[in-house]
């Protein structure tokens, strides 16, 4: 299994990292895109490097694609590749699994029409859907995540979706993690 998280300058930091590293834990290979240069830094100084140019992405190399919140959602929402990779993971009925600010992308494109979802509750337009008031939200192949405070419950339910039940849970006892 392979994941791609698109970057852009401002995302926020525990989203893209918290989802990175719950799915590597749980064996998944995760590659990091830089959108619009090579460095990102995220919304409170932390740099990432060495990441993946944005012109090497090929929507057949994965399953999954991540769209972290932060301020860098808007970058997401005007990139021509970002959209372009969203619309053949739809077709497809691969998973796109947005967080925070990332599932206001989805909804301003059209995508969560007639879905159940959630985003940071802020920024919930009316986007033609079932706005949830919980964590994380799966319709489909779409997984939504509400804030930063959701990233250990987004990343597990990408997991479950790719590897199954078992490898999720199989991380969480890894990692101590009771959700009461």
């Amino acid at each position: 299994m392979k994941v791609c998280v698109f970057l852009a300058e401002g995302f926020e930091e525990i989203e893209a990292i918290g989802t990175f590293a719950i799915l590597r834990r749980g064996g998944v290979d995760v590659d990091l895109y830089a959108v619009e240069s090579d460095d990102k830094t995220g919304r409170f100084g932390m740099t990432c490097t060495n990441l993946k140019p944005l012109a090497e992405f090929n929507a057949n190399d994965y399953q999954a694609i991540v769209l972290p919140g932060g301020p860098g959602f808007k970058v997401l929402e005007a990139n021509e590749t970002v959209k372009a990779a969203i619309k053949t993971f739809d077709a497809e009925d691969k998973l796109v699994c947005a967080i925070c600010a990332g599932p206001t992308v989805l909804g301003r494109l059209g995508y969560l029409k007639g879905k159940k979802y959630t985003c940071f509750t802020a920024m919930n337009d009316d986007f033609g859907g079932d706005y949830q008031y919980q964590y994380v939200v799966k319709d489909g192949h779409f997984i939504t995540g509400r804030s930063a405070a959701a990233t250990i419950d987004f990343g597990f339910a990408i997991l479950e979706a790719l590897c199954g039940k078992k490898q999720a849970d199989a991380v969480k006892e890894e990692i101590y993690y009771e959700n009461k």
